[in-house]
């Protein structure tokens, strides 16, 4: 199997059991399945560092992302966070495993913002939006919410694939 379809059928069992553990109120079965993909992931793929820094990277800036969202009142999400106003950490493990995805399956997207902006602009939100539906999150404001994550999307999708390309780059084993 190629590593792009198994990085991307990966992703794909962590986003669906991170986001109906989170629905169904017990977040940490999705946690754990999504450490044990980032765990696999790490022994995979190299150099080791720079990917090990890109998801760290990449959890802290959606993380901070979200908890905007959340704080503009126009998201809210099933669990609470760690701390009043932050987003639940079971965003944080869709985050870690979205980055696992930009220098395998997303490869392709560099050297093209263009592309990664569009596909951020309507992944992005299409992923919140599922969410929502299986009862993970709401929107209090459908259609700003949405616009909203469009837009950040568009921004971070590019700027993470770039930061992504960097550190594969410039940190070597």
């Amino acid at each position: 199997m190629p590593a792009w379809l198994s990085n991307l059928l990966a992703f794909q069992a962590g986003w669906w059991a991170v986001v109906l553990s989170a629905a169904q109120g017990i977040p940490a079965l999705g946690l754990a399945l999504v450490a044990g993909l980032l765990a696999w992931h790490l022994l995979w793929v190299r150099p080791l560092r720079s990917e090990a820094i890109l998801i760290g990277l990449t959890c802290v800036i959606g993380l901070a992302a979200d908890s905007l969202f959340l704080a503009s009142g126009w998201v809210g999400f099933a669990t609470e966070g760690p701390i009043a106003g932050m987003a639940p950490l079971w965003m944080a493990a869709l985050w870690a495993n979205f980055a696992c995805t930009l220098n395998v399956a997303l490869v392709f997207l560099r050297g093209h913002a263009w592309l990664a902006s569009a596909l951020g602009a309507i992944a992005g939100p299409l992923a919140y939006w599922g969410g929502a539906e299986l009862g993970a999150m709401t929107f209090r404001h459908p259609v700003t919410g949405l616009a909203g994550l469009a837009v950040v999307w568009a921004v971070l999708t590019p700027l993470l694939v770039v930061l992504g390309e960097t550190l594969d780059r410039r940190i070597r084993p």
